[in-house]
């Protein structure tokens, strides 16, 4: 309960200025060009996390947040933001719907993480990859809610090897370089 009255009382003290807004819809905008973007391999997966630890690092989590529920609603709406060129709420209610909703839960564990111990490199490494598994562990039940009931049975290993295994060392290499880039741009932001 006391955390949610400290993010309520930051975004209270700092409201949002123009330029705030601008970024908030530009990295929804970053999110859905990296969510068109598929690297082939057995299991395909799209730089949607790069630019989720992109935005988190560079904008802080309140944006962050912002920025991530905003690119939620376009996809809600019927825009075709989501993976594979796709949008509407079937696709958050399909099988891999599991991963954008864990985008809010990572983007709201490093808002939490980072107001409460500040935003130091370290900081912010350990919120994303708290936000990470959050996100891993939403898309793995949603997995097995949405996919296991319409097929065999599929066991919680089955399902983390296909939600989170493979895109485990990919993800890391993602949160080095967003970590490495948001250094570079976080002075051009404020």
């Amino acid at each position: 309960m006391s955390a949610n009255k400290d993010l309520q009382k930051a975004a209270q003290c700092h409201p949002l200025r123009t330029s705030d807004l601008v970024q908030i819809a530009l990295c929804a905008v970053l999110l859905t060009v990296c969510a068109w973007i598929a690297i082939p391999f057995p299991i395909p997966f799209t730089l949607q996390t790069l630019a989720l630890f992109l935005i988190l690092c560079t904008l802080g989590g309140r944006k962050g947040l912002y920025a991530v529920t905003v690119y939620l609603f376009l996809g809600l709406a019927g825009l075709p933001v989501f993976s594979g060129f796709q949008g509407g709420i079937g696709v958050l209610l399909g099988a891999s719907g599991g991963y954008p909703m864990g985008f809010l839960a990572a983007a709201s564990i490093y808002w939490l993480v980072t107001a409460k111990v500040g935003s130091m490199l370290s900081a912010r490494a350990v919120a994303c990859l708290l936000g990470l598994m959050a996100c891993y562990a939403i898309a793995t039940v949603w997995f097995l809610l949405v996919y296991a009931p319409t097929t065999t049975p599929v066991t919680l290993w089955a399902a983390l090897g296909s939600c989170v295994l493979p895109f485990l060392l990919p993800d890391l290499v993602k949160l080095g370089l967003a970590l490495a880039l948001s250094r570079r741009l976080r002075p051009y932001l404020n």
